[in-house]
């Protein structure tokens, strides 16, 4: 007979009702610098998890996020940082990063790492990915796609989750969901 751990404290249950969101990160960015989440302390962070070879979700997140950062007011967009996390480090080595993410907002930093690294980043913020394989393509070919999560996730200065938008969310929203933060919370 298992034990009944509801009796044992009294009946009662506790929770939080709050799923951790975020943490640390060790990752390189587009111009091949170690980066970690404690480079932009002081900062509000703006992620977005993606991959370059994506064919439609993530240049439509990125461009809504951009927009979103062209939206803000000047005094409050220089205390967000966007952020651009691959899921897919195989292909998304620093070249192709620094290839692909000026096509967005020019302050944008894109990251990658080892599949270690991707999957320690992707785990903390609770982003799921899997490789996408169209049928009867070899497992080992390089023109699979990545299924993922697609949120874009406000971290605060303290680097703790604060909100998030979800995919499809037009970047007035997406402005305006940040400019209530900021001005909130400083």
């Amino acid at each position: 007979m298992g034990r009944d751990i509801n009796a044992e404290n009294g009946g009662q249950t506790s929770s939080s009702g709050v799923a951790t969101i975020g943490g640390p990160f060790n990752l390189v960015d587009q111009n091949g610098k170690a980066r970690t989440e404690q480079d932009f302390r002081g900062q509000y962070m703006l992620i977005y998890f993606g991959y370059t070879y994506c064919p439609d979700v993530c240049p439509t997140e990125l461009q809504a996020m951009s927009n979103a950062m062209d939206q803000l007011p000047a005094d409050i967009a220089k205390q967000v940082q966007p952020i651009f996390i691959s899921v897919d480090p195989e292909r998304d080595t620093v070249a192709a990063m620094a290839d692909y993410v000026p096509h967005f907002h020019p302050r944008l930093i894109g990251l990658t790492g080892t599949l270690e690294q991707t999957s320690a980043a992707a785990k903390a913020y609770r982003v799921y990915y899997a490789k996408a394989f169209a049928d009867g393509e070899p497992k080992d070919s390089d023109t699979y796609l990545v299924d993922h999560s697609s949120f874009i996730y406000l971290m605060g200065k303290n680097g703790a989750y604060v909100r998030h938008f979800n995919y499809g969310e037009p970047p007035e929203k997406i402005a305006e969901g940040i400019a209530k933060v900021v001005e909130t919370q400083g």
